[in-house]
């Protein structure tokens, strides 16, 4: 499931909705989870930008378990897993 797979890159998460959408526009965003709960005009805006850049998105369930398995205490509507950096 999605949520495990988030815990196992919790250090590359970019969690919130500002910091997905801009990092998406910078390029730099891996995969991206999007909340089915959450405010429709808000998940709408991110989804077509992630489509414009052809990032792979998954829609889980519940922001609440989607900020509990990226380890924050509230509900998150975007998260983004980072690129991993090559060196």
């Amino acid at each position: 499931m999605s949520y495990e797979r988030l815990t196992q890159l919790q250090s590359r998460l970019i969690i919130g909705t500002k910091q997905t959408i801009k990092a998406i526009e910078q390029g730099s965003v891996e995969e991206l989870f999007v909340a089915n709960d959450a405010d429709q005009h808000i998940t709408d805006i991110v989804i077509h930008l992630a489509r414009e850049h052809k990032v792979k998105y998954t829609m889980v369930d519940s922001k609440k378990k989607l900020g509990t398995a990226c380890g924050i205490e509230v509900g998150a509507t975007t998260v983004a897993v980072a690129k991993e950096i090559v060196r």
